[in-house]
């Protein structure tokens, strides 16, 4: 089997996370590895907190706690927030770690004495007001390119096109909104990416042949717009510091890598903290996954924002280094997930937040809503109509009220064990194949990272079951024939069996619940193969089961009402 590395686009340290950044990263990278991990592959899942940069030390500022402090509790609610949403992160490490301080400080090296960062002389922002040069994001303006009046100075994210401070049309501060600004003599260090263009665009042209239109299209856009040099230092106190044995006046004057340089890194600097923090006993070779590493697969998961900087930034400083460091093999982006067609926003209480989502209802519910809803090709809107429907219909009746009714009605008629008797005959068939015909669909979706037709193939499943209770009413052939019914319930519940194996990925608190209905001694299966589903015999005659409690609650109008009220909906400014 292979080996997989699997890293999501890591979230800022500032603040919890709204649904669309679940949905654009870390939930599909979860489900996609816990596939993996399911079909037997050996996976390295790794994400970690973004912690570098202004907006950290401002919400530090506002919190009144010391930079390094306020981003040690905030890492540890995130996490305890994706634990929560059952994401199987082998490491979730943090951007500040020594490991990741020591890797960007070797690549800052490696590019310098391969030639392709230089120090320069640049004027710069500074606020008078605020006291301090502002880093590109924290200057506002309106995008010469487009005119969106919130662009900052990095990036518009309207357009997506790169840009300097310089460039913004009428700026401002971000921090204390002064348009009072100035340009000083600032040096820096640029990593110039205008020699490797060459380099990146071939590097895209024999590696994207099979990534998502959304992911090549941003990343080809770029490369026509071609690849200017960057500045990769910032005058901040809290970052990965410039090594004075190399730039020793940089260094004396507190210069910090610039966080899109180190973030990327992190995922390097993850793998090395989840090395260093092996139990007792055990070894962890984390350069086997990322140094001359030629039998490992790389996937991405990333919003279409992030898609520039992991398409063609990063690889650009990969290849400068001239190392063989392992690059990306597969860039799934996504588009964004929007509120009622507009943006979440914190400050004005609309849309839903991760530990909100949380408080309300179960993680399961969430994680099935998003992946079948999955902005993947086009942003894609969350409303609570929508949302309650689909619970309602997917995963309350579809689902839930499968496994609750041939669960009840075997206790009630045959008692708490699998009712023996009967052979199966032609229905059997023909749901055996259409079970392996939707399955064999599940795995080619999933294998595709298709996330919207995969939902499809299992939702496809869940009413296969359905649709065969109909056909074989075993309610009434326990009148007239018990041996009938019994081969009914016995296949109906081998369907529970192989919903809770497949559908683990998408909802695995629920799953669990449903591998727990049946005492099976050895149990191990961790897939079912097409082939092997069409005999829906993994749950034989006499085995003990349990009635569970309801799966999944339906939303009423009066929960739609309360989720309105609080979370906004309607209308966006």
């Amino acid at each position: 089997m292979a080996r997989h590395l699997v890293t999501s686009a890591l979230p800022y340290i500032n603040g919890i996370k709204h649904l669309g950044n679940m949905v654009g990263s870390m939930l599909p990278a979860d489900v996609y590895a816990r596939y993996l991990r399911q079909r037997g592959h050996d996976v390295l899942y790794i994400c970690a907190t973004d912690e570098h940069g202004t907006p950290a030390e401002l919400a530090a500022a506002k919190a009144g706690q010391p930079v390094a402090e306020f981003c040690a509790g905030a890492h540890e609610t995130q996490k305890e927030i994706y634990d929560g949403f059952g994401l199987t992160f082998d490491y979730f490490g943090r951007s500040s770690s020594p490991q990741n301080a020591e890797i960007t400080q070797h690549f800052a090296r490696r590019l310098h004495e391969n030639g392709f960062i230089e120090e320069r002389a640049i004027r710069q922002v500074y606020s008078p007001v605020d006291g301090r040069f502002l880093p590109d994001r924290y200057v506002e303006g309106t995008c010469p390119h487009c005119g969106y009046d919130k662009a900052r100075g990095d990036q518009c994210e309207n357009c997506t096109r790169v840009l300097d401070p310089t460039d913004l049309i009428n700026p401002r501060s971000a921090i204390s909104g002064s348009t009072d600004l100035e340009v000083r003599e600032t040096t820096h260090l640029f990593l110039l990416q205008s020699k490797l263009q060459g380099e990146v665009e071939a590097w895209i042209d024999e590696n994207s042949k099979e990534w998502p239109l959304l992911s090549t299209s941003i990343a080809r856009k770029w490369l026509a717009e071609g690849l200017h040099d960057r500045a990769i230092t910032r005058d901040l106190e809290w970052g990965v510091p410039v090594p004075a044995d190399t730039w020793p006046e940089l260094a004396a004057d507190g210069k910090v890598f610039y966080v899109w340089f180190d973030a990327p890194i992190e995922y390097i600097g993850a793998t090395k903290e989840w090395a260093d923090a092996a139990p007792d006993g055990e070894t962890r070779d984390w350069k086997s996954w990322w140094y001359e590493a030629a039998d490992v697969r790389y996937t991405q998961f990333m919003a279409k924002d992030n898609v520039p900087f992991h398409t063609v930034m990063f690889p650009a400083t990969q290849l400068g280094v001239r190392e063989p460091w392992k690059m990306v093999d597969y860039v799934k982006g996504f588009s964004w997930l929007t509120y009622y067609g507009g943006k979440f926003s914190t400050s004005q209480q609309r849309g839903v937040f991760t530990d909100a989502a949380l408080e309300i209802l179960p993680a399961d519910y969430w994680r099935y809503f998003l992946i079948a809803n999955a902005p993947e090709s086009d942003d894609s809107s969350f409303t609570w109509e929508h949302f309650a429907g689909t619970v309602n219909k997917d995963l309350a009746d579809t689902l839930g009220n499968f496994v609750n009714r041939v669960l009840t009605f075997s206790a009630k008629r045959f008692g708490n064990t699998v009712p023996a008797g009967g052979e199966p005959g032609e229905a059997e068939a023909k749901l055996g194949a259409e079970v392996t015909r939707l399955l064999t669909e599940l795995e080619e979706h999933m294998e595709a990272l298709q996330y919207r037709k995969a939902a499809n193939a299992l939702r496809a499943l869940w009413s296969a079951g359905n649709a065969y209770l109909v056909e074989k009413e075993p309610w009434k052939q326990v009148k007239t024939d018990e041996a009938a019914a019994a081969v009914t319930l016995r296949t109906a519940m081998n369907l529970i069996h192989l919903y809770a194996v497949v559908s683990e990925p998408f909802i695995p608190a629920s799953a669990a619940t449903l591998r727990g209905v049946f005492a099976l001694d050895g149990d191990t299966a961790t897939w079912v193969t097409p082939e092997a589903a069409a005999a829906l015999d993994a749950v034989p005659a006499g085995a003990s089961f349990t009635v569970p409690p309801v799966l999944f609650a339906k939303i009423s109008d009066e929960d739609l009402e309360g989720f309105r009220e609080r979370f906004g909906a309607g209308s966006v400014d």
